[in-house]
Formats: structure tokens, sequence, C-alpha cells
């Protein structure tokens, strides 16, 4: 009972919190991204974000296999859905494949 008692302060500062919204809303946009590209690449891609201090600095988007698209146009596809998405340019957009080792 004294363990809800202390947390509650604290469970009341993180819903008010703009941190939250942010993640919930970050979550979503790394939703539409992978929707985006899956669309145009053929491949639906994990997307993963960082942000700092209110500003978005890393998006991933790692791809499982190499589409069957030019290097170049999955990395304007990509860039393009995420600046769209996230409604800001990041620092870093890091396109990655994941390729089985056998």
């Amino acid at each position: 009972m004294r363990s809800i008692l202390l947390l509650a302060p604290l469970l009341l500062a993180l819903t008010s919190c703009d941190a939250v919204d942010t993640m919930k809303n970050a979550y979503a946009h790394s939703q539409e991204v992978a929707a985006d590209l899956e669309k145009s690449v053929g491949s639906k891609p994990m997307v993963g974000f960082n942000w700092a201090n209110g500003s978005l600095v890393q998006v991933t988007v790692n791809f499982q296999g190499v589409p069957p698209k030019p290097l170049e146009q999955i990395v304007q596809l990509s860039k393009g859905s995420v600046a769209t998405r996230f409604q800001q340019v990041p620092k870093n957009v890091v396109v990655t494949f994941t390729v089985p080792g056998q």
C-alpha cells in the first residue's frame, strides 16, 4: 500500500508528460513509414527511432533481406517517408539489410 502511494505521483507526472505522447506518436509514425516502404519497395522493414531533448536524432530502417530495388532508390524512399511521417528530418537515417548467414 505504501509503495502505491509513493508511485502515484510518479505515474501521474509521467502520464501528463509530453514524453509519453512523443513516444506514442513516434511509434505510430514508425509503423506508417514501414507501411509506406512495404508499398513502394515491396518489403516491410522494421523501423526504430531515437529521440533526444525533443529532437529526432536517428531513424533506423531494417529490411529482412535485400529488396528488389536499386539501393539508391531504397535510401531515397526511406528518407522521404521518414521526413514526411515524422514531420521532421532526423540527423541520421540508417538503412540496413539483414541477410541469413548460411
